[in-house]
């Protein structure tokens, strides 16, 4: 959380709105925010925490574990339609990349940009090498790319 909050001014430059969810209620998320977070990051967390008291949210996503009461963590990057582009979910002792996600989320902005008709292939970075699929990549790939293209 406090990761994503730090790096929350470049989400709000690339149009991005992020949530936080949890099965905390509000006023966890209130003392967890002022005790914990916000000495982490100046203001603490810019962005909702949602609480999902009865992992309603989390079934959903598919991230609910019955068992202990909580939602697993994870990620999700959804479109403007709604749809989910990308998702990442580690158990706890594993934290998540905030730069991978900015990676991702500029990938699939420059795909949906391009409607298409540029992708990125493994690795990529903004600016980097991309690929225009069609008949001429089929079986062809390596004549436009290779992994180190992308370092």
């Amino acid at each position: 959380m406090s990761a994503v909050a730090d790096k929350y001014p470049v989400f709000q430059e690339l149009g991005v709105d992020v949530y936080s969810c949890s099965v905390d209620s509000q006023f966890v998320h209130k003392v967890w925010n002022d005790n914990e977070l916000s000495k982490m990051v100046e203001g603490g967390v810019p962005f909702p925490m949602i609480s999902d008291g009865g992992g309603n949210l989390g079934k959903i996503y598919g991230v609910y574990d019955e068992k202990a009461g909580v939602n697993v963590r994870g990620r999700f990057i959804i479109d403007p339609d709604g749809v989910i582009q990308g998702m990442e979910v580690l158990t706890p002792p594993v934290g998540r990349n905030v730069e991978e996600t900015i990676r991702q989320i500029k990938a699939f902005q420059l795909v949906r940009e391009t409607k298409g008709k540029e992708v990125t292939p493994s690795g990529w970075q903004p600016g980097k090498t991309t690929l225009k699929p069609g008949p001429d990549l089929v079986a062809n790939v390596w004549k436009f790319w290779k992994p180190k293209d992308n370092k």
